[in-house]
């Protein structure tokens, strides 16, 4: 299809190859959160996992950190944003998403998740086939993202989505 396109005069554009690599000690790709990552109203205790990156291209000037459940109704769930976090960064320890963004690397912004906490909360899906937990670093071009506290955490995943410039993502799962 390509060749007859490229032989026709037409453009042919790339798919984006995407080069980072994101990782965890805590939660894999596919796997289940253990009881420590899920929200309290499970008996968890709402402690963000561990995350670590590597491949982030050398225009990146910034990155981010979000997690996304799309089986929650008909627009998903955002259980966690945070924005500005350094570039030097390689990752993030066990319970970085912790209120006051304390144990965030120095700069990082938390914004508000889709409960309006401006911290990590674990997955809490009603009883039923388990959900699917998209944790995602973003490669952002600028050392500040264009984004506010007070935009939708919706309008920051799509700002995240249109401007980044690599990412990567694990999907754990949990069900209750």
């Amino acid at each position: 299809m390509r060749l007859a396109l490229a032989a026709a005069g037409l453009a042919v554009l790339a798919t984006p190859s995407f080069a980072m690599e994101l990782t965890s000690t805590d939660v894999t790709d596919g796997g289940t959160f253990d009881a420590k990552f899920v929200c309290a109203k499970y008996s968890g205790s709402s402690i963000s996992p561990e995350l670590s990156w590597s491949g982030v291209p050398a225009g990146a000037k910034s990155l981010a950190v979000t997690m996304f459940d799309p089986d929650a109704g008909t627009a998903g769930f955002w259980h966690w944003l945070a924005v500005d976090i350094p570039v030097t960064a390689t990752g993030l320890d066990q319970n970085a998403g912790a209120a006051g963004g304390a144990s965030m690397p120095a700069g990082t912004t938390p914004l508000p998740n889709g409960a309006k906490h401006a911290s990590y909360d674990g997955p809490c899906p009603p009883a039923g086939a388990p959900h699917h937990y998209q944790i995602t670093v973003w490669a952002l071009p600028d050392a500040k993202a264009d984004v506010t506290a007070d935009m939708k955490p919706a309008d920051v995943g799509a700002w995240l989505d249109k401007t980044a410039i690599d990412k990567a993502r694990i999907t754990p799962l949990y069900g209750k």
